[in-house]
């Protein structure tokens, strides 16, 4: 089972979700972990290549996580938040994409 490296605050973002959103993040992300897909997934190449976006939907809201499992060791989680809108926000994409490029700069 790949280890999961979290970038930036991606951990406590996730630990901030309500209850059933977090379980159901551990859930998906642990299938990952394994090299299986999330239930509920698409790619996200505009963070950067193998860059996926897990979607979970809960009555208390969208939440998604924005992770890398392309490497063969790990898996890193770029970004984890409340998505409000349809289309996800720059803002959100941004934070990534930059997250993504700090961690491959210090490799």
């Amino acid at each position: 089972m790949k280890l999961i490296e979290w970038l930036g605050s991606s951990r406590a973002d996730v630990r901030a979700f309500p209850e059933e959103a977090r379980l159901e993040a551990g859930w998906q992300l642990e299938l990952v972990q394994r090299g299986d897909d999330p239930d509920d997934w698409k790619p996200m190449q505009t963070v950067g290549p193998g860059v996926k976006e897990i979607r979970i939907r809960e009555p208390s809201g969208a939440f998604r996580i924005l992770y890398l499992a392309a490497l063969e060791d790990r898996v890193l989680v770029l970004h984890a938040f409340q998505k409000k809108s349809q289309a996800t926000s720059k803002k959100d994409l941004d934070l990534a994409t930059q997250r993504l490029k700090r961690w491959k700069a210090e490799r």
